[in-house]
Protein backbone atom coordinates (compact mmCIF):
# COMPACT_ATOMS: atom_id res chain seq x y z
CA UNK A 1 0.00 0.00 0.00
CA UNK A 2 1.22 3.38 -1.19
CA UNK A 3 1.12 6.21 1.88
CA UNK A 4 -0.24 9.35 0.21
CA UNK A 5 1.36 12.85 1.81
CA UNK A 6 -2.08 14.93 2.17
CA UNK A 7 -0.03 17.68 3.32
CA UNK A 8 1.04 20.48 -0.04
CA UNK A 9 4.96 20.16 0.20
CA UNK A 10 6.88 23.42 0.52
CA UNK A 11 8.12 24.16 -2.88
CA UNK A 12 4.10 23.30 -3.84
CA UNK A 13 3.22 26.34 -1.37
CA UNK A 14 5.21 28.64 -2.45
CA UNK A 15 4.47 28.30 -6.09
CA UNK A 16 0.94 28.63 -5.07
CA UNK A 17 1.53 31.67 -3.20
CA UNK A 18 3.28 33.19 -6.66
CA UNK A 19 0.78 32.68 -8.87
CA UNK A 20 -1.54 33.75 -6.28
CA UNK A 21 0.21 37.07 -5.92
CA UNK A 22 0.79 37.63 -9.53
CA UNK A 23 -2.40 36.97 -10.29
CA UNK A 24 -3.77 39.89 -7.71
CA UNK A 25 -0.84 41.84 -9.33
CA UNK A 26 -2.28 41.59 -12.77
CA UNK A 27 -5.88 41.94 -11.45
CA UNK A 28 -5.18 45.34 -9.85
CA UNK A 29 -3.60 46.63 -13.53
CA UNK A 30 -0.65 47.51 -15.24
CA UNK A 31 2.24 49.49 -13.00
CA UNK A 32 1.25 52.76 -15.01
CA UNK A 33 -2.21 52.82 -14.06
CA UNK A 34 -2.64 50.94 -10.94
CA UNK A 35 -4.44 52.68 -7.84
CA UNK A 36 -6.50 55.67 -10.53
CA UNK A 37 -9.82 55.40 -9.12
CA UNK A 38 -11.29 58.04 -11.16
CA UNK A 39 -10.03 59.69 -14.45
CA UNK A 40 -8.29 63.08 -13.55
CA UNK A 41 -8.66 66.19 -15.40
CA UNK A 42 -6.17 68.19 -16.58
CA UNK A 43 -5.67 71.16 -18.46
CA UNK A 44 -2.59 72.29 -20.63
CA UNK A 45 -2.54 75.45 -21.38
CA UNK A 46 -0.76 76.30 -24.60
CA UNK A 47 0.69 79.50 -25.94
CA UNK A 48 0.93 78.23 -29.32
CA UNK A 49 -0.95 75.07 -30.34
CA UNK A 50 -0.30 73.13 -34.02
CA UNK A 51 -3.10 71.23 -33.20
CA UNK A 52 -2.95 68.89 -36.85
CA UNK A 53 -6.64 69.92 -37.77
CA UNK A 54 -5.68 73.82 -38.57
CA UNK A 55 -3.16 75.72 -41.47
CA UNK A 56 -2.38 77.83 -38.91
CA UNK A 57 -1.19 77.62 -35.42
CA UNK A 58 -3.74 78.59 -32.52
CA UNK A 59 -3.05 80.91 -30.24
CA UNK A 60 -3.89 80.72 -26.65
CA UNK A 61 -5.59 77.63 -26.50
CA UNK A 62 -6.57 75.41 -23.54
CA UNK A 63 -6.90 71.66 -23.81
CA UNK A 64 -9.23 69.72 -21.22
CA UNK A 65 -8.14 65.55 -20.77
CA UNK A 66 -9.91 63.21 -18.72
CA UNK A 67 -8.36 60.03 -18.03
CA UNK A 68 -6.39 59.14 -21.52
CA UNK A 69 -9.04 61.05 -24.00
CA UNK A 70 -9.23 65.05 -25.06
CA UNK A 71 -12.25 66.06 -24.00
CA UNK A 72 -12.12 69.48 -25.39
CA UNK A 73 -9.59 72.32 -27.32
CA UNK A 74 -11.09 75.80 -26.33
CA UNK A 75 -9.52 79.63 -26.87
CA UNK A 76 -8.25 80.88 -23.40
CA UNK A 77 -5.72 81.28 -21.03
CA UNK A 78 -6.93 79.56 -17.76
CA UNK A 79 -8.41 76.25 -16.40
CA UNK A 80 -11.66 74.94 -16.03
CA UNK A 81 -12.45 74.27 -12.17
CA UNK A 82 -10.84 71.15 -10.80
CA UNK A 83 -8.47 70.50 -13.22
CA UNK A 84 -4.92 70.04 -12.71
CA UNK A 85 -2.75 72.31 -14.71
CA UNK A 86 0.05 72.13 -17.08
CA UNK A 87 0.77 75.43 -18.00
CA UNK A 88 2.90 75.62 -21.55
CA UNK A 89 1.96 78.96 -22.12
CA UNK A 90 5.90 79.88 -22.76
CA UNK A 91 5.86 77.05 -25.65
CA UNK A 92 4.64 75.03 -29.00
CA UNK A 93 2.45 72.31 -28.36
CA UNK A 94 1.38 69.60 -30.96
CA UNK A 95 0.01 65.97 -31.76
CA UNK A 96 2.60 63.27 -30.60
CA UNK A 97 4.86 62.36 -33.53
CA UNK A 98 4.92 59.51 -35.28
CA UNK A 99 7.63 57.34 -36.84
CA UNK A 100 6.43 54.74 -39.76
CA UNK A 101 9.73 52.97 -40.52
CA UNK A 102 11.45 52.13 -37.69
CA UNK A 103 13.27 49.07 -36.17
CA UNK A 104 13.50 49.04 -32.66
CA UNK A 105 15.44 45.42 -32.39
CA UNK A 106 18.10 46.94 -34.37
CA UNK A 107 20.61 47.91 -32.16
CA UNK A 108 24.30 46.89 -33.65
CA UNK A 109 26.26 48.63 -35.74
CA UNK A 110 27.42 45.92 -37.39
CA UNK A 111 24.36 43.54 -39.14
CA UNK A 112 26.11 40.20 -38.43
CA UNK A 113 27.03 40.74 -35.29
CA UNK A 114 23.58 41.03 -33.67
CA UNK A 115 22.59 37.41 -35.53
CA UNK A 116 25.56 35.21 -34.67
CA UNK A 117 26.46 37.14 -31.02
CA UNK A 118 23.52 38.67 -29.68
CA UNK A 119 20.87 36.47 -28.15
CA UNK A 120 16.98 37.26 -28.95
CA UNK A 121 16.22 38.09 -25.09
CA UNK A 122 20.02 40.40 -25.05
CA UNK A 123 18.24 42.08 -27.89
CA UNK A 124 14.81 42.54 -26.90
CA UNK A 125 15.93 44.08 -23.50
CA UNK A 126 18.06 46.67 -25.73
CA UNK A 127 14.52 47.28 -27.99
CA UNK A 128 12.76 48.28 -24.40
CA UNK A 129 15.48 51.36 -23.96
CA UNK A 130 14.79 51.90 -27.88
CA UNK A 131 11.30 52.32 -27.54
CA UNK A 132 12.02 54.23 -24.36
CA UNK A 133 14.23 57.03 -26.44
CA UNK A 134 11.74 57.23 -29.22
CA UNK A 135 8.97 58.45 -26.37
CA UNK A 136 11.60 60.50 -25.00
CA UNK A 137 12.32 62.60 -28.35
CA UNK A 138 8.39 62.71 -28.74
CA UNK A 139 7.36 60.17 -30.68
CA UNK A 140 4.63 58.56 -29.03
CA UNK A 141 3.62 56.31 -32.03
CA UNK A 142 5.69 53.73 -34.37
CA UNK A 143 5.24 51.28 -37.12
CA UNK A 144 7.86 48.77 -36.34
CA UNK A 145 8.95 47.07 -40.07
CA UNK A 146 10.79 43.95 -39.29
CA UNK A 147 12.86 42.82 -36.12
CA UNK A 148 16.31 41.50 -38.40
CA UNK A 149 16.34 38.50 -37.14
CA UNK A 150 14.75 38.43 -34.28
CA UNK A 151 11.95 36.35 -34.69
CA UNK A 152 8.67 37.96 -33.04
CA UNK A 153 10.21 39.91 -30.57
CA UNK A 154 8.48 43.15 -31.27
CA UNK A 155 5.36 41.21 -30.72
CA UNK A 156 6.33 40.67 -27.54
CA UNK A 157 7.29 44.29 -26.64
CA UNK A 158 4.54 45.56 -28.13
CA UNK A 159 2.28 43.78 -25.72
CA UNK A 160 4.87 44.97 -22.99
CA UNK A 161 4.34 48.49 -23.82
CA UNK A 162 0.22 48.26 -24.49
CA UNK A 163 -0.07 46.37 -20.72
CA UNK A 164 2.39 49.45 -18.66
CA UNK A 165 5.06 47.23 -17.93
CA UNK A 166 7.72 49.13 -20.06
CA UNK A 167 7.50 52.61 -20.97
CA UNK A 168 7.19 53.34 -25.21
CA UNK A 169 5.16 54.46 -27.75
CA UNK A 170 1.99 52.71 -29.26
CA UNK A 171 3.60 50.52 -31.66
CA UNK A 172 2.33 48.64 -35.00
CA UNK A 173 4.48 45.87 -35.99
CA UNK A 174 5.53 43.63 -39.11
CA UNK A 175 7.62 40.80 -36.99
CA UNK A 176 9.42 38.74 -39.67
CA UNK A 177 9.60 40.41 -43.29
CA UNK A 178 9.69 38.36 -46.23
CA UNK A 179 12.44 37.85 -49.02
CA UNK A 180 13.34 34.67 -50.81
CA UNK A 181 16.18 32.38 -50.88
CA UNK A 182 19.10 34.36 -51.32
CA UNK A 183 18.34 37.34 -51.35
CA UNK A 184 18.75 38.95 -47.70
CA UNK A 185 21.81 38.89 -45.32
CA UNK A 186 23.43 36.93 -44.07
CA UNK A 187 25.25 36.27 -47.65
CA UNK A 188 28.51 35.18 -48.09
CA UNK A 189 29.95 32.65 -45.35
CA UNK A 190 30.45 29.31 -46.42
CA UNK A 191 28.21 27.13 -47.34
CA UNK A 192 28.65 24.52 -45.38
CA UNK A 193 27.50 26.91 -42.10
CA UNK A 194 23.72 26.92 -41.47
CA UNK A 195 23.56 30.62 -40.96
CA UNK A 196 20.36 32.55 -39.54
CA UNK A 197 18.81 34.89 -41.92
CA UNK A 198 17.78 38.64 -41.02
CA UNK A 199 14.25 37.84 -42.37
CA UNK A 200 11.73 34.99 -42.93
CA UNK A 201 12.51 32.96 -46.04
CA UNK A 202 9.91 31.90 -48.32
CA UNK A 203 9.62 30.78 -51.26
CA UNK A 204 6.92 29.47 -54.25
CA UNK A 205 3.28 30.84 -54.27
CA UNK A 206 2.01 28.14 -51.49
CA UNK A 207 5.35 28.97 -49.44
CA UNK A 208 5.02 32.93 -49.09
CA UNK A 209 1.03 32.21 -48.18
CA UNK A 210 1.99 29.99 -45.66
CA UNK A 211 4.47 32.25 -44.49
CA UNK A 212 2.26 35.09 -44.38
CA UNK A 213 0.25 33.30 -42.41
CA UNK A 214 2.45 32.23 -39.80
CA UNK A 215 3.47 36.06 -39.17
CA UNK A 216 0.05 37.20 -38.92
CA UNK A 217 -1.09 34.05 -36.43
CA UNK A 218 2.08 35.23 -34.11
CA UNK A 219 0.77 39.02 -34.05
CA UNK A 220 2.29 40.58 -37.23
CA UNK A 221 0.12 44.18 -37.68
CA UNK A 222 1.92 44.78 -41.22
CA UNK A 223 3.51 42.02 -43.62
CA UNK A 224 6.38 43.40 -44.86
CA UNK A 225 8.12 42.48 -48.43
CA UNK A 226 11.53 42.85 -49.70
CA UNK A 227 10.98 43.77 -53.91
CA UNK A 228 14.83 44.45 -54.76
CA UNK A 229 18.25 44.22 -54.27
CA UNK A 230 21.59 44.84 -56.24
CA UNK A 231 21.35 48.55 -56.90
CA UNK A 232 23.20 50.68 -59.89
CA UNK A 233 22.60 53.53 -61.76
CA UNK A 234 22.74 53.77 -65.15
CA UNK A 235 24.80 57.39 -66.39
CA UNK A 236 21.34 59.30 -66.93
CA UNK A 237 21.05 58.81 -63.53
CA UNK A 238 17.99 56.23 -63.54
CA UNK A 239 18.68 53.26 -60.22
CA UNK A 240 17.72 50.25 -61.24
CA UNK A 241 18.14 46.70 -59.10
CA UNK A 242 17.14 43.09 -59.07
CA UNK A 243 13.40 42.15 -58.32
CA UNK A 244 13.50 39.38 -55.75
CA UNK A 245 9.65 37.83 -56.06
CA UNK A 246 8.37 36.66 -59.27
CA UNK A 247 4.74 38.64 -60.14
CA UNK A 248 2.69 35.54 -59.21
CA UNK A 249 4.71 34.80 -55.66
CA UNK A 250 4.84 38.81 -54.86
CA UNK A 251 1.00 39.12 -55.81
CA UNK A 252 0.17 35.97 -53.45
CA UNK A 253 1.76 37.70 -50.84
CA UNK A 254 -0.16 41.07 -50.97
CA UNK A 255 -3.28 38.46 -51.74
CA UNK A 256 -3.02 36.72 -48.34
CA UNK A 257 -2.37 39.46 -46.48
CA UNK A 258 -5.63 41.66 -47.57
CA UNK A 259 -7.40 38.41 -47.28
CA UNK A 260 -6.49 38.33 -43.77
CA UNK A 261 -6.97 41.59 -43.08
CA UNK A 262 -3.50 42.87 -43.31
CA UNK A 263 -1.95 45.79 -45.10
CA UNK A 264 1.45 45.37 -46.86
CA UNK A 265 4.74 47.66 -46.96
CA UNK A 266 7.08 47.12 -49.41
CA UNK A 267 10.69 47.97 -49.30
CA UNK A 268 11.74 49.13 -53.23
CA UNK A 269 14.42 50.87 -54.08
CA UNK A 270 14.92 50.58 -57.74
CA UNK A 271 12.24 51.54 -60.67
CA UNK A 272 12.01 47.98 -61.48
CA UNK A 273 11.12 47.22 -57.58
CA UNK A 274 8.63 50.00 -57.44
CA UNK A 275 7.13 48.48 -60.27
CA UNK A 276 6.97 45.23 -59.29
CA UNK A 277 5.31 46.36 -55.65
CA UNK A 278 2.79 48.43 -57.60
CA UNK A 279 1.71 45.35 -59.55
CA UNK A 280 1.27 43.14 -56.39
CA UNK A 281 -0.91 46.09 -55.01
CA UNK A 282 1.30 47.03 -52.01
CA UNK A 283 -0.30 49.77 -49.50
CA UNK A 284 2.96 51.51 -49.14
CA UNK A 285 5.90 51.99 -50.81
CA UNK A 286 9.41 52.27 -48.53
CA UNK A 287 12.44 54.06 -49.29
CA UNK A 288 11.83 54.24 -53.24
CA UNK A 289 14.65 56.34 -54.14
CA UNK A 290 14.26 55.07 -57.85
CA UNK A 291 10.86 56.02 -58.68
CA UNK A 292 9.92 57.28 -61.81
CA UNK A 293 7.46 60.07 -63.13
CA UNK A 294 5.16 57.18 -64.07
CA UNK A 295 5.12 55.28 -60.81
CA UNK A 296 4.52 58.94 -59.07
CA UNK A 297 1.45 59.12 -61.26
CA UNK A 298 0.26 55.81 -60.19
CA UNK A 299 0.93 55.98 -56.75
CA UNK A 300 -1.22 59.46 -56.92
CA UNK A 301 -3.97 57.68 -58.68
CA UNK A 302 -3.91 55.12 -56.03
CA UNK A 303 -3.35 56.39 -53.36
CA UNK A 304 -0.46 54.70 -52.47
CA UNK A 305 1.99 56.62 -49.44
CA UNK A 306 5.37 57.05 -50.21
CA UNK A 307 7.74 56.48 -46.72
CA UNK A 308 11.65 58.13 -47.83
CA UNK A 309 13.14 57.39 -44.89
CA UNK A 310 15.72 60.17 -45.76
CA UNK A 311 18.22 59.37 -43.06
CA UNK A 312 18.87 55.88 -43.70
CA UNK A 313 20.30 56.97 -46.68
CA UNK A 314 21.89 60.41 -45.45
CA UNK A 315 24.04 58.88 -42.62
CA UNK A 316 26.22 56.00 -41.83
CA UNK A 317 27.32 54.04 -39.46
CA UNK A 318 31.01 54.67 -38.26
CA UNK A 319 33.23 53.11 -40.71
CA UNK A 320 30.68 53.31 -43.77
CA UNK A 321 30.63 55.85 -46.52
CA UNK A 322 27.40 57.44 -47.75
CA UNK A 323 26.55 56.98 -50.95
CA UNK A 324 26.32 60.35 -52.44
CA UNK A 325 24.71 59.83 -55.78
CA UNK A 326 21.61 57.71 -53.77
CA UNK A 327 21.38 61.16 -51.50
CA UNK A 328 21.24 63.37 -54.57
CA UNK A 329 19.11 60.86 -56.47
CA UNK A 330 16.72 61.08 -53.46
CA UNK A 331 16.61 64.52 -53.29
CA UNK A 332 15.24 64.91 -56.72
CA UNK A 333 12.68 61.88 -56.40
CA UNK A 334 11.38 64.23 -53.53
CA UNK A 335 11.13 66.98 -55.06
CA UNK A 336 8.73 66.22 -57.77
CA UNK A 337 6.98 63.36 -55.88
CA UNK A 338 6.40 66.43 -53.99
CA UNK A 339 4.88 68.63 -56.37
CA UNK A 340 2.90 66.02 -58.04
CA UNK A 341 1.23 64.99 -54.81
CA UNK A 342 2.68 61.99 -53.66
CA UNK A 343 1.38 60.89 -49.55
CA UNK A 344 4.92 61.85 -47.98
CA UNK A 345 4.90 59.67 -44.73
CA UNK A 346 7.52 60.37 -41.70
CA UNK A 347 9.55 57.25 -41.61
CA UNK A 348 13.62 57.08 -40.57
CA UNK A 349 14.63 53.43 -40.92
CA UNK A 350 16.56 53.82 -38.22
CA UNK A 351 17.01 52.58 -34.58
CA UNK A 352 17.65 53.69 -30.69
CA UNK A 353 21.74 53.70 -31.68
CA UNK A 354 21.15 56.24 -34.12
CA UNK A 355 18.45 58.23 -32.20
CA UNK A 356 21.17 59.34 -29.38
CA UNK A 357 22.83 61.01 -31.72
CA UNK A 358 20.37 61.50 -34.54
CA UNK A 359 16.66 61.92 -33.24
CA UNK A 360 14.17 60.70 -35.47
CA UNK A 361 12.92 64.83 -36.18
CA UNK A 362 15.81 65.17 -38.59
CA UNK A 363 14.32 63.17 -41.28
CA UNK A 364 11.60 66.32 -41.14
CA UNK A 365 14.43 68.73 -41.41
CA UNK A 366 15.47 67.09 -44.97
CA UNK A 367 12.03 67.54 -46.09
CA UNK A 368 11.62 70.89 -45.73
CA UNK A 369 15.25 71.39 -47.05
CA UNK A 370 14.02 69.12 -50.20
CA UNK A 371 10.71 71.76 -50.57
CA UNK A 372 8.19 71.18 -47.87
CA UNK A 373 7.17 73.53 -45.66
CA UNK A 374 7.20 73.32 -41.52
CA UNK A 375 3.69 72.81 -41.31
CA UNK A 376 3.65 69.82 -44.03
CA UNK A 377 6.40 68.72 -42.65
CA UNK A 378 4.63 68.23 -39.04
CA UNK A 379 1.50 67.02 -40.88
CA UNK A 380 3.79 64.02 -42.75
CA UNK A 381 4.85 62.86 -38.77
CA UNK A 382 1.12 63.12 -37.67
CA UNK A 383 -2.41 63.51 -39.47
CA UNK A 384 -0.54 61.58 -42.23
CA UNK A 385 1.25 58.79 -40.67
CA UNK A 386 -1.97 58.22 -38.44
CA UNK A 387 -3.77 57.49 -41.62
CA UNK A 388 -1.06 55.37 -43.12
CA UNK A 389 -1.13 53.48 -39.66
CA UNK A 390 -5.45 53.38 -39.83
CA UNK A 391 -5.43 55.36 -36.34
CA UNK A 392 -6.77 58.26 -37.26
CA UNK A 393 -9.36 57.84 -35.22
CA UNK A 394 -7.30 57.84 -32.34
CA UNK A 395 -3.76 59.77 -32.85
CA UNK A 396 -2.57 62.22 -35.29
CA UNK A 397 -3.98 65.48 -34.06
CA UNK A 398 -5.38 67.17 -30.96
CA UNK A 399 -9.16 66.81 -30.82
CA UNK A 400 -11.80 66.08 -28.75
CA UNK A 401 -11.95 62.25 -28.61
CA UNK A 402 -8.35 61.31 -29.45
CA UNK A 403 -6.25 59.93 -27.04
CA UNK A 404 -3.90 62.14 -25.21
CA UNK A 405 -0.87 62.07 -26.99
CA UNK A 406 0.57 65.67 -26.78
CA UNK A 407 4.22 67.21 -26.80
CA UNK A 408 5.87 70.87 -26.74
CA UNK A 409 8.87 72.24 -27.27
CA UNK A 410 10.43 75.54 -26.65
CA UNK A 411 10.40 78.45 -29.78
CA UNK A 412 8.38 77.91 -33.07
CA UNK A 413 8.92 75.15 -35.29
CA UNK A 414 7.55 76.60 -38.28
CA UNK A 415 10.05 79.34 -38.11
CA UNK A 416 13.26 76.67 -37.31
CA UNK A 417 11.98 72.89 -37.68
CA UNK A 418 14.66 71.36 -35.83
CA UNK A 419 12.74 72.67 -32.50
CA UNK A 420 11.38 69.49 -32.69
CA UNK A 421 14.44 67.88 -32.05
CA UNK A 422 14.62 69.55 -28.40
CA UNK A 423 11.13 68.28 -27.24
CA UNK A 424 10.51 69.48 -23.88
CA UNK A 425 7.11 67.95 -23.28
CA UNK A 426 6.11 64.36 -23.74
CA UNK A 427 2.51 63.17 -22.48
CA UNK A 428 0.91 59.85 -24.02
CA UNK A 429 -2.32 58.44 -23.07
CA UNK A 430 -3.00 61.65 -20.25
CA UNK A 431 -0.01 60.52 -18.67
CA UNK A 432 3.63 62.66 -18.70
CA UNK A 433 6.57 60.65 -19.60
CA UNK A 434 9.13 64.12 -19.64
CA UNK A 435 8.42 67.90 -18.56
CA UNK A 436 11.62 70.00 -18.58
CA UNK A 437 9.56 72.96 -20.14
CA UNK A 438 7.06 74.99 -18.08
CA UNK A 439 5.26 73.53 -15.33
CA UNK A 440 2.24 71.75 -13.65
CA UNK A 441 1.15 70.28 -10.74
CA UNK A 442 1.31 66.57 -12.48
CA UNK A 443 3.91 64.42 -11.60
CA UNK A 444 6.21 63.44 -14.34
CA UNK A 445 6.03 59.03 -14.64
CA UNK A 446 9.38 57.70 -13.18
CA UNK A 447 10.42 56.06 -16.24
CA UNK A 448 12.00 58.25 -18.54
CA UNK A 449 14.43 61.60 -16.59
Amino acid sequence: MVRRNTRCPKALRDAAFLLAAGCAFLLAGSPLRAGAAEPQRIAILCGELIDGTHDQPLRHAVILIEGDRIVSVTEGTSAPPGAKVIDLSQATVLPGLIDVHTHLLFSSLVYADQLLKESNPYRAILATRNARIALGNGFTALRDLETEGAMYSDVDLKNAIDGGFVPGPRLQVATRALAPTGMYPLLGYSWELDLPHGVQVADGVDGVRLAVRQQIGNGADWIKVYADHDYRFDPDGSLHGIVDYTDAEFAAIVDEAHRLGRPVASHAVSQEGIAAALRAGVDTIEHGQGMTSAEMDEMVRRGIPWVPTVIGSAYAPPGHAVNTQLVERERQVFAEALKKGVKIVCGTDESGFMWTAIPESRELKFYVDYGMTPMQAIRSATVSAAALMHWSDRIGSIEPGKLADVIAVSGDPLADITRLEHVGFVMKDGLIYKQTIGSGDVPVQSFIP
